[in-house]
């Protein structure tokens, strides 16, 4: 990640707070560890005052705690959490599933075909990076082609918090191979047009999604 490129100050807003929920989201800003501040606006090229504007919207996602008089500091990411947020975004998943089924047009579930396509040839290469940006792209086609503002707002607030868990733990062989399977059906599915199926595929799967993750964090016993 380009730590060194100033921000144009027509999007100075937007683009500081992706760019800190970045450092945060792909674990380049550990969980625990207190926001270098003086470092991060030395690196974007903007004061104290934007950064701690975007830093305000990071807190508001859960990702930073603001500590008065002592700056921010990033938040854990906790069992509690995971068992919170996975269930809630795995209906939200369902939902979109079956309504993209419904609003979608042909050349956008092309689109989300060769982005599939993208992701089984990261993923026959071994390249997890390109495998999580392509699943990454497909899921956010997806919850767009439900055209619905509400769902996707609620979907977006969560994801954030799902996404650090990857970039916590390693994706196993097995987990991986069962994730394409299940993209695969889900592809089948959105091609059928099946609402009902497609929205179970995409809750299950992001429920399994769930219980690797809770075994990578030792919680075997997690549902």
């Amino acid at each position: 990640m380009n730590l060194t490129q100033s921000i144009k100050r027509p999007t100075l807003h937007e683009e500081l707070v992706e760019r800190l929920r970045d450092l945060v989201v792909e674990d380049a800003l550990k969980p625990g560890e207190k926001v270098p501040e003086k470092d991060l606006c030395a690196s974007f090229g903007v004061s104290r005052t934007p950064l701690r504007e975007a830093l305000k919207v990071l807190a508001s996602e859960g990702l930073v705690e603001l500590q008065a008089n002592r700056g921010a500091r990033v938040t854990e990411v906790t069992r509690q959490e995971l068992e919170n947020t996975f269930p809630l975004i795995a209906v939200l998943e369902q939902l979109a599933g079956e309504q993209a089924c419904t609003h979608m047009d042909d050349d956008a579930i092309a689109r989300i075909a060769q982005r599939h396509d993208d992701m089984i040839a990261a993923y026959k290469a071994r390249d997890r990076q390109a495998y999580f940006q392509a699943n990454q792209d497909i899921h956010n086609a997806l919850i767009e082609g439900a055209q619905n503002d509400v769902l996707e707002a609620h979907h977006r607030m969560l994801a954030v918090r799902v996404r650090r868990a990857r970039f916590m733990v390693n994706l196993s062989d097995e987990r991986w191979s069962q994730a394409i399977a299940e993209h695969e059906q889900m592809m089948e599915k959105l091609h059928a047009r099946d609402a009902e199926g497609l929205g179970a595929l995409m809750k299950q799967h992001m429920l399994n999604k769930f219980t690797a993750h809770m075994k990578a964090f030792g919680a075997d016993d997690a549902a």
